[in-house]
Parts: structure tokens; sequence; C-alpha cells
């Protein structure tokens, strides 16, 4: 993912419900933004991968996120749009994180960058993953590495409430050499300072936040450009 980050590190995933919003988005944020769609929304692969070309004529990546707050239900249909329009950036469970990347590489894709979800355990040192194992955080991001996974992403976030667990998180993935975390849920321009604040010390190639609920219009679908700008002008960006 090498695009231009806001202090270095932070890139921002927002929703795009159509390219003049994407251009909206990436005027707001500075461009410090990868806009993305989700694979709940869409009742077949087709729908889905003409949304990300049609995303990709203003951007040249596009993330595609499972939606249902994160429903593994939906990692299949994520993998079946970015098979046929290579959008650069999927999320996925850890468990089928590796598989995806093969997945995609055997069906002539170009190089995706692809997450592996966890859910905070409400310990610090450990996380949960979808089956509902808990595993300590270290012995996880060993077992990442070797598989060849290339960020984590941390979710549901909660706002500040599983805000230590994530710093903990992060700190082991930017040691042992992880080049992305993604942490999602409950982050909006009232925490988005607090939460960049306790990571920027960190040296991690990567970290982006995932932030839809709060900046999307209910009537329209839509990310609101002046709530992009909102998050950035609270990190004084």
């Amino acid at each position: 993912m090498l695009k231009e980050k806001l202090f270095d590190f932070v890139l921002f995933n927002f929703l795009a419900k159509d390219k003049e919003n994407v251009q909206d988005i990436m005027e707001a944020g500075k461009g410090f933004v990868v806009p993305g769609i989700v694979a709940s929304d869409f009742s077949n692969k087709q729908e889905g991968a003409s949304k990300v070309k049609e995303l990709k004529e203003v951007v040249d990546i596009v993330s595609i996120g499972l939606g249902g707050g994160g429903d593994p239900v939906y990692a299949k249909r994520v993998l079946d749009i970015a098979a046929i329009s290579n959008p650069g950036h999927i999320n996925q469970p850890f468990e089928s994180a590796i598989y995806a990347k093969g997945f995609l590489e055997g069906k002539g894709a170009s190089p995706q960058l692809v997450n592996a979800l966890v859910k905070p355990s409400g310990t610090v040192g450990t996380v949960k993953l979808a089956s509902g194992m808990e595993v300590k955080v270290e012995e996880f991001v060993e077992i990442a590495l070797v598989l060849g996974v290339e960020s984590i992403k941390f979710m549901p976030l909660s706002g500040e409430v599983h805000l230590e667990e994530l710093v903990y998180l992060t700190k082991v993935a930017a040691q042992k050499g992880i080049r992305g975390i993604e942490p999602a849920g409950g982050i909006s321009a009232f925490n988005i300072k607090t939460i960049i604040d306790a990571v920027k010390k960190i040296e991690i190639e990567f970290f982006m936040p995932h932030i839809f609920g709060a900046t999307i219009d209910q009537a329209t679908g839509k990310t609101i450009p002046t709530e992009v700008a909102q998050i950035l002008n609270k990190l004084g960006a």
C-alpha cells in the first residue's frame, strides 16, 4: 500500500458510494484515504466488481470489507469480488486470510494486501479469533508472520473501550514486523485524536482506522466530506 501517509503512518478507510463520493472524500481527507465498499452491500460478485471498477477510475486502491460488523459469512463474497476487480486491499477473518491471498494469486490477480481480522478479548495481551478462541498477542503475531499476514484488523474497538488492547497489539506487531494495524468500530471525530496519540510513538508502517457509521449520511449512503475533514482537523492536519 504505497501511499503518502499522514504523520508518515496514518491512513483512513471510509466507505464510498460512487466515484463522485470518492473524489469528495479524497479531497476532504487530503489524499490520506483508502476508499472502500463492503461485500454485504452487494447481492452478487458482478455488482460488487462493477462498483470497485467504478471507484478505481479515480483512485488506485479500493478496500473491500466484509460488512455486517465484520461478519465472516461474507469472506467468500469479498474474494469473489476481488478476483474480478483487483481492488488492492481486502478484509478477511484471520482464519482465511492466507487462503485468500493464495486464491487471488491463483486467479491471476495483482498482489493484494489482505488483512487478518481478530477481535478484542477484553484483556490486554490477548486477542480473540472468529472461532472464539482466545490467544496471547505474541503467539498470534508470530503465527501471523509465519503465515505471511501483512496487516491485522482489530474490531470492534468500540471507541476507546479496547484502546489499551489495541496499543499492546500494535506494539507487538510493530516489533515483530507486521506492516499494518487496522482498528474499526466506534471511531469518530470525538475520539480519533486520543486513538492516534496512543499509538503515534509506535513505529509501524501504517495504521489505518476504518471509520464508517460516524461519517455516513443515512439518507444517501454517502460518506460526508465535512465529517472526513473534521476528523483530519482534530489531528491538526
